[in-house]
């Protein structure tokens, strides 16, 4: 029987690469984004339920489970922003925002999808999405690698939490070539230089998390769980030269 998952960012380049993946394997699908105008089409064509509802609103998690189905197999929140400030800039406001579209709301998520994860087939998943900012120090990098670093301790927590009915995991990312990081990479020196970081010497592509977020949804990962798996092109555990 195919499983059914909901993706919240659905429309944003993972989130989207995601969809399409599964939907050729026969996934029932529901989908959530912001703007009804780019997620209805998605939908349309992969034959998907969806939901317009915008994570930083109290009641979007309610009213997407409203319309969700009531049994949920997996569930993926590929929510989150690229915020990069210098400390001292950073206010109260942005680090509130950064905390609640990328931590909190995937808490929020999960917590409202919580009975039909466990209304569904044995074994659910969730697959949340860190950075390697999370353990590592960039630049700039305050108020977003401290949300990721929530998000990978949500991970560990509902994994030991949630076991043994329902998988928690991680996929922590380096920069990758999504509408969301297109105004980083606009400078071909800006991204050579960003490219040269990572020891694979290229940027990610969506499919290299996608692909991933598959398995980690799939029977085949079924004794994987409160893992942050790094994607990231090799940046967060070798030194590049």
């Amino acid at each position: 029987m195919a499983a059914s998952i909901l993706i919240y960012g659905a429309t944003g380049g993972i989130g989207r690469c995601l969809a399409r993946q599964l939907a050729e394997t026969g996934h029932r699908l529901h989908l959530v984004a912001r703007e009804a105008a780019t997620l209805a089409p998605l939908a349309d064509e992969l034959a998907a339920g969806w939901t317009a509802a915008d994570v930083l609103d109290d009641d979007a998690f309610a009213h997407v489970m409203a319309q969700a189905p009531e049994l949920l197999d997996g569930l993926v929140y590929a929510v989150g922003n690229i915020h990069l400030k210098p400390f001292a800039r950073l206010g109260a406001s942005d680090m509130a925002r950064d905390y609640r579209l990328n931590a909190a709301g995937a808490a929020l998520a999960i917590q409202a999808a919580l009975p039909a994860l466990r209304a569904g087939s044995s074994g659910a998943s969730i697959v949340l999405f860190s950075s390697v900012a999370a353990s590592h120090g960039f630049a700039m990098h305050g108020s977003i690698g401290m949300a990721k670093a929530a998000v990978e301790g949500l991970t560990l927590a509902l994994a030991a939490e949630l076991a043994p009915a329902i998988r928690v995991n991680a996929i922590a990312l380096s920069l990758t070539e999504t509408p969301l990081a297109r105004p980083l990479l606009t400078s071909a020196r800006v991204r050579d230089t960003i490219t040269a970081m990572h020891p694979l010497k290229r940027l990610g592509q969506p499919e290299d998390a996608a692909q991933l977020a598959a398995f980690l949804l799939g029977p085949q990962s079924s004794w994987i769980t409160g893992q942050v798996i790094g994607v990231d092109g090799g940046r967060g555990a070798i030194a590049s030269s």
